[in-house]
């Protein structure tokens, strides 16, 4: 099924021109069993999702590979790396964010582990997008911010998280992430996404604590221009047809 993909990057900005709604499932290889991947996979091409991201926080299994394989065997969609470190690089996926925490002061993921890969990077295909990377406290420790040694940023400190966006868009970043974390309490607010979306001009991703198809339509109505679903799909691949 495998098909000649465009620039990923300027599909997202096309969609956000046209006012288009983008929607990724997030696949974390520590939580898929590849015995079940075909019934899964039926479930993401029945859903209205436009994009796979794959990655997590810490990724043990060795799957990624065979998974990303498998991904670009059964589906038409586009398969994007959402990676934690540099050992989840994968030639045969479409692109991959390339994640700068810019809410933590870690250098591991303001730089170092841009700069191991870089290299790795360098030997592929992959259409790498600079990606600004917000985590937002959500009311429960998340795997990012444990795993990262960085605290999210106050869900109620909305000047700090703007502010901290638009520097990252005048750094070159060509998407900002807004992110709750995997299993999050609560998603990141809907004010902070609309105060976000009115004061800066390249795509917004969010993801993290969206349970249902109700949120997922509020973080459009806020100004989301992708909206990621992980933990709710994981936990129930009915989920678009409630």
């Amino acid at each position: 099924m495998e098909q000649k993909l465009l620039n990923i990057h300027q599909q997202i900005l096309d969609a956000k021109k046209s006012g288009q709604k983008l929607l990724a499932i997030l696949l974390d290889p520590d939580k898929i069993a590849l015995e079940n991947l075909d019934h899964l996979l039926l479930k993401i091409n029945q859903s209205p999702a436009t994009h796979i991201f794959v990655g997590g926080s810490i990724v043990e299994n060795t799957i990624l590979e065979e998974l990303i394989a498998q991904l670009k065997e059964k589906t038409n969609l586009p398969v994007i790396i959402f990676p934690g470190d540099p050992s989840q690089i994968s030639p045969q996926a479409d692109a991959i964010l390339f994640l700068s925490l810019l809410s933590g002061r870690n250098p591991d993921y303001l730089i170092e582990y841009q700069v191991q890969a870089a290299p790795i990077l360098k030997k592929t295909n992959l259409e790498v997008i600079s990606t600004g990377y917000i985590l937002i406290e959500s009311g429960n420790e998340t795997a990012v911010a444990r795993v990262s040694k960085t605290k999210p940023l106050n869900r109620e400190n909305f000047d700090l998280v703007l502010a901290t966006a638009q520097a990252g868009e005048m750094l070159g970043n060509k998407l900002m992430y807004l992110e709750a974390g995997s299993g999050a309490k609560n998603a990141v607010p809907l004010e902070m996404i609309q105060l976000i979306s009115q004061n800066i001009e390249i795509p917004i991703i969010v993801g993290g604590g969206i349970v249902d198809l109700h949120g997922i339509q509020n973080a459009y109505k806020a100004g989301a221009d992708l909206v990621v679903i992980g933990t709710a799909f994981e936990n129930d691949s009915h989920f678009f047809e409630s």
